[in-house]
């Protein structure tokens, strides 16, 4: 029999027959899962409405559902031991993968598990819709023949090993059904089927063959108010339906309202924020209740918090892992004492940023860890990565079934404390921590398919699981329904609305199966196959949604970006109209307003106590000229982001191996009359012992990075870099002078600070006249030290704190094809450097640099720290202060984000 040929059966008539309980025998399938529970809770409601205070549960199921019922029937029956095992779906998908990557064409893949899922997609195709023949045409592509090599392993895998999947399953039930030990209902009505498969038609005929009465229902139509409705783009759309939504909600708390969206994955996270936003104010203090809105599709089981934690803790157990994935499990709450020592662990954390390598191991962390103190900061932290380093060398590296990982996996997972039994988890979590259970639990069953495998295979097999896993806490039942297409089909509602209608996304674009004929799928009308079915089914899709609710509002964006969209062709004889909806205000606005806000100016902070205790040297001094704000953010509240680990040296680690070969160069050179004579095989053992201390000293902080062939490399660029420094300085300067003083930490006091500093060099001349000088890859010209306030005032403050009776300073620019000095001096005779003599005298500038530095000093001292960056464009562009003195907002402009020069 035809499925056009079943009776129909009212949907008030057919909660009669439900109504009847057990006696009745009525069982209603529907197409999903939505759609089902709706049904229920409608008729749960019909039953309280006439008064009844207890009654037998509706028989209401997906058709999925229905079907796997039937077989667990059967498997209580006296045939039971005739019939297949059922696969999981995490079966199937390891099987599939099995095949394809032991065939042919799967050495070619570079995507198996992806394939994989394609395949078994077509194959559920073929079952549905009768398409197995097809694939043995003689006229196949080369992606149909391969998948008809897959299907004939896969059926030999099935057979031989007695499987069964979802996608065979309902032929199995269908041929069954004759068999007097299956339990078949009375009446089966078939609820809510935009389209029936032919497999589909197949069991309900068997059914009804069976003696089942099969009959279809669905909604009844209603009169609607339908209105056709342009909006500016895809947020204006997004925020028209939530005000929309709570406009209705708020006439009338009870109405069932439904928002329906076709590209529900892709605007979950937008739609999620709006309607929080829109809807938050109804509820102030959202947290205790439930925001009345409730959007159908789940998220993958790896995006969740807790989730993530157990993945990063078994990724850490493998090979390497990025630091900040690291990072995130450190600071995880989910792990043992993750509350408890959260202080400690955030502080350890900035430490880590110092030292570790962008990837990271768990050893290396180890080491790290001890390094930065964890055994104080984070104890329990630090023995359950022990403990995880421990089980990962006894238990972690041999070939296992999958039952045997996930038992490993759970005992790797509560050596770290997972999760943290000294924090209580909320619904949300405990649902969570329950699904990943399942998740882990359906893995251990892949031993019926997969062989042994290796810890990374299992532990990758495991989070595709997890990110293939659609989840969701459940929620009480909300009024206002966020839905996909597919979930829609056959529900009711008071007010609907349907977004995102243009004529590029509805219809649907087709997708044929790329491992099905082409030709077969559109023979057999697969929807999505070709444009015709497509059109079919979204027409009868649209028709559905106009007669679903009694105020229907079908909406469509007018532009993307620049480009203009169009209606749907399935909308445009439909009216356009206007929509008056009311303005609702954030409910962050609301506190806002009701706010009594003071303005208060104040750029003075409280004096700087006398014995007060200063970090960051000579960049005190640097900061208050540059901005005042950024001196006192810096030096006095200690604020600064956090460093992020860096591949390789960064700048300035490759500025402080040149000052340290230099230094040890210069520090058994002493005098140019010695470099002057030094043997060229002497010399280049001399850069070479300098360029392997410096590195062996910096290695410890870095022991990853400058270890093997780059430390090699890397030593052999300092050695050149400084020979050539020392050859710049052989033939430039004529005059002897010996190197008084090398990386020489002093003590500076200026007007009412003390400071520490450190002279990367002081040379003293034959009379005795001393030159300070700093070592820098790109040096800044003399201007910047000139000015009320100077841009490098290092060096004169060398000069003034520490060399009062220096007659030059310069920045020693030591840069492959560009060594050079750039200097203001007493004398031009002292250094190579073309007109070195200050503008207004040598010791007039001495003078007027005291002046300046003692006020800066001064000014940091007396607590000045207003936001006044000497010049915004180039003083905040690389600063990181910005979110805390907020200058983009007193400048009105963004601050350019733009790549600087490296400071020094």
């Amino acid at each position: 029999m035809s499925g056009d040929d079943y009776a129909a059966l009212s949907k008030a008539q057919l909660f009669e027959r439900l109504a009847e309980g057990l006696t009745g025998g009525v069982t209603v399938v529907t197409p999903n899962q939505r759609l089902a529970q709706t049904l229920s809770r409608e008729f749960d409601a019909k039953q309280a409405a006439q008064g009844r205070s207890a009654w037998e549960s509706a028989d209401i199921l997906p058709y999925s559902a229905f079907v796997q019922r039937c077989y667990e029937d059967a498997m209580y029956s006296e045939f039971a031991s005739a019939l297949p095992i059922l696969l999981t779906p995490a079966q199937e998908q390891a099987l599939w993968e099995d095949i394809i990557r032991r065939s042919d064409a799967g050495g070619a893949l570079l995507a198996i598990p992806e394939t994989a899922a394609v395949a078994a997609d077509a194959w559920k195709t073929a079952h549905a819709w009768r398409l197995l023949d097809s694939l043995r045409s003689g006229q196949l592509n080369e992606d149909a023949t391969a998948f008809r090599d897959w299907c004939a392993q896969y059926s030999l895998r099935c057979e031989r090993d007695r499987h069964i999947d979802a996608a065979s399953l309902p032929d199995l039930v269908a041929a069954r059904m004759h068999e007097s030990g299956m339990r078949k209902p009375k009446l089966l009505a078939v609820y809510g089927f935009d389209i029936r498969t032919r497999q589909q038609e197949a069991l309900f005929d068997a059914l009804q063959a069976a003696g089942t009465e099969v009959l279809v229902s669905a909604r009844e139509a209603r009169e609607a108010s339908v209105l056709r409705l342009a909006c500016v783009d895809a947020r204006d759309e997004i925020g028209r339906a939530a005000a929309w939504a709570r406009a209705r909600l708020e006439a009338d708390p009870k109405a069932r309202i439904g928002i329906v969206v076709p590209d529900l994955a892709e605007r979950r996270k937008a739609l999620m924020r709006t309607f929080r936003t829109v809807m938050a104010s109804l509820f102030p203090g959202a947290k205790q209740e439930p925001l009345p809105f409730n959007i159908s599709l789940g998220e993958a089981l790896t995006s969740y918090p807790l989730v993530q934690a157990a993945c990063l803790i078994l990724e850490l157990a493998g090979r390497e892992i990025e630091f900040g994935r690291a990072s995130l499990l450190i600071r995880s709450p989910f792990i043992a004492a993750g509350e408890a020592e959260a202080a400690g662990r955030a502080r350890l954390d900035l430490e880590l940023r110092r030292r570790a390598e962008p990837a990271i191991n768990l050893e290396r962390l180890l080491d790290t860890l001890a390094a930065a103190g964890a055994g104080a900061l984070a104890p329990e932290l630090a023995q359950g990565l022990r403990k995880l380093a421990e089980f990962r060398k006894s238990d972690l590296f041999a070939a296992r079934a999958p039952s045997q990982w996930a038992r490993a996996i759970t005992a790797a997972l509560q050596l770290m404390g997972f999760p943290d039994k000294g924090r209580s988890l909320d619904s949300a979590e405990y649902q969570t921590l329950k699904k990943w259970h399942e998740v882990v639990a359906g893995f251990a069953l892949l031993d019926r398919v997969s062989a042994k495998m290796g810890y990374a295979e299992a532990v990758g097999r495991l989070r595709r699981l997890a990110a293939g896993t659609l989840f969701q806490p459940e929620a009480p039942n909300a009024p206002v329904q966020v839905l996909g297409v597919l979930e829609s089909a056959g529900i009711e509602f008071d007010h609907l609305w349907v977004m995102g209608l243009t004529d590029d996304a509805w219809p649907i674009h087709p997708r044929p199966n790329p491992f099905l004929p082409l030709e077969a799928q559109r023979k057999a009308r697969v929807p999505e196959a070709s444009i015709e079915a497509t059109l079919a089914l979204d027409a009868a899709i649209t028709r559905g949604w106009l007669a679903a609710a009694g105020e229907v509002v079908l909406s469509h964006p007018q532009a993307e970006g620049e480009r203009k969209l169009l209606p749907s062709p399935l909308l445009r004889d439909l009216p356009q109209a206007a929509l008056e909806l009311p303005v609702y205000p954030r409910h962050r606005d609301l506190i806002h307003a009701a706010a009594r806000i003071e303005a208060i100016e104040d750029s003075v902070a409280p004096p700087l106590a006398a014995a007060a205790a200063l970090t960051g040297g000579t960049a005190v001094i640097t900061d208050q000229s540059a901005c005042p704000f950024r001196a006192f953010a810096r030096h006095r509240l200690e604020a600064k982001s956090p460093e992020v680990p860096h591949a390789g040296l960064d700048a300035m680690e490759r500025g402080i191996l040149v000052h340290r070969v230099l230094a040890g160069a210069w520090g058994e050179l002493k005098t140019k009359t010695r470099l002057d004579a030094i043997g060229e095989g002497e010399l280049e053992a001399l850069l070479a012992r300098s360029a392997g201390e410096a590195l062996a000293r910096l290695k410890r902080d870095r022991p990853a990075t400058l270890s093997g062939r780059f430390a090699e490399v890397e030593k052999g660029r300092l050695a050149r870099l400084a020979r050539a420094w020392l050859e710049m300085e052989r033939e430039a300067r004529g005059d002897d002078f010996s190197v008084a003083a090398v990386e020489d930490k002093r003590e500076l006091v200026i007007g009412p600070l003390t400071l520490r500093g450190k002279l990367d060099r002081v040379d003293e001349l034959e009379d005795g006249r001393r030159i300070v000088i700093d070592y820098k890859s790109t040096a800044d010209p003399p201007g910047a030290w000139l000015g009320e306030r100077p841009d490098a005032p290092q060096l004169p403050l060398y000069l003034i704190a520490s060399e009062p009776n220096a007659v030059a300073i310069a920045f020693a620019q030591v840069k492959a094809g560009a060594m050079k000095f750039s200097a203001l001096a007493a004398d031009e005779t002292l250094l190579p450097v073309y007109k070195s003599l200050p503008d207004i005298g040598w010791d007039a500038q001495v003078a007027e640099w005291r002046k300046v530095l003692a006020a800066l000093a001064a000014q940091f001292a007396a607590g000045e720290a207003a936001v006044q960056p000497k010049n915004p464009q180039t003083t905040c562009r690389n600063c990181d202060l910005q979110p805390l003195c907020r200058i983009h907002e007193r400048l009105r402009a963004p601050v350019p984000d733009q790549d600087g020069d490296d400071e020094g």
